[in-house]
């Protein structure tokens, strides 16, 4: 319900916005307020970042970084309308300074986001001490074995959910195949391409299925709103025929998995 309301008044806010900025006449008939184009263009930038926020809430779960994506937005659309409307209102150093709070924004927003580890998603932060710095993660370097013993390295998104980490495949790809042929894997924080940048763990690799199958989901999303909310499920679904339904697979750290 709560992201269910944001985002119709995200909606509403923006379409504002959108009308002030291009319609400024329009709008300003609409809300019967004395004619005045630069400012209803200014009201309309406003507008523009106030809605920006509310949609980068429902998916950005830092408050920083919605915060600064909100201003950074709407300082670029007031930058924007003060270039625009150069010659009825407005002042050049006033359109600067703007500017300027914009590049200070946009600074800000990236250093966070650096400090974040790159993840503006929901983080468990009540992680076992097995997996605590792979919480923030993005990347890690899945490692399968093929028939022969020969290890096979795969880059892909984990997330950490209090004792358990789940990672994505889908049902005809080479890494679920040798997964089903020996669980044995290993795991180690990575760069995009997978290039190992940490200890690996060993673990063992435990296809989900049911209930546990969509919390894992749920649990990717979280994490990665756009990259695990919306393209990869796309383009699993997209390629069904060719790869077979998305998987999911829980990681169990060996050791603890031995002691059981």
């Amino acid at each position: 319900m709560i992201r269910a309301i944001t985002v119709v008044l995200a909606l509403l806010t923006l379409t504002a916005g959108f009308w002030g900025l291009c319609a400024p006449g329009s709008f300003a008939s609409f809300v019967n307020f004395p004619p005045s184009e630069h400012f209803v263009h200014d009201a309309g930038a406003f507008q523009l970042g106030l809605g920006a926020a509310l949609l980068l809430a429902v998916v950005w779960a830092d408050g920083f970084t919605v915060g600064l994506g909100g201003y950074l937005v709407g300082s670029v659309a007031h930058t924007a309308s003060h270039i625009a409307d150069r010659n009825i209102g407005g002042a050049t150093g006033q359109t600067a300074l703007i500017a300027v709070s914009a590049a200070l924004a946009a600074v800000a927003l990236l250093e966070r986001w650096r400090q974040l580890g790159w993840v503006l998603g929901h983080v468990d932060g009540a992680a076992t001490p097995d997996w605590a710095h792979f919480t923030r993660q993005k990347t890690v370097a899945l490692t399968t074995f093929r028939r022969d013993g020969t290890p096979v390295a795969t880059p892909v998104s984990i997330v950490v959910a209090g004792d358990r980490a789940y990672v994505r495949s889908y049902q005809k790809a080479w890494k679920t195949r040798r997964i089903r042929n020996n669980p044995a894997v290993t795991v180690a924080p990575s760069t995009a391409r997978g290039t190992p940048t940490g200890p690996e763990l060993h673990a063992v690799a435990r296809k989900l299925s049911g209930v546990e199958h969509a919390a894992a989901a749920r649990a990717l999303r979280a994490k990665y709103p756009l990259l695990h909310g919306v393209v990869v499920p796309l383009t699993h679904r997209l390629g069904r025929n060719t790869t077979g339904h998305t998987v999911h697979f829980e990681l169990v750290p060996r050791v603890r998995k031995e002691s059981t």
